[in-house]
């Protein structure tokens, strides 16, 4: 195992994208894509008169 002194600790830098970070994403994305079907079909019920 390597020991590292202070200085070389501080300059220790992690990854750029987590899991976690790449999921939130997704998640969001799919929520916007949710949104817009959600929308359009809305907006074809409409243009059409097939309302409840």
């Amino acid at each position: 195992m390597i020991e590292l002194n202070k200085e070389e600790l501080l300059n220790i830098s992690g990854g750029s994208i987590s899991g976690t970070m790449i999921n939130a994403f997704a998640r969001a994305i799919n929520s916007i894509l949710d949104l817009g079907r959600s929308l359009g079909n809305a907006i074809r019920r409409i243009s059409t008169g097939n309302l409840c």
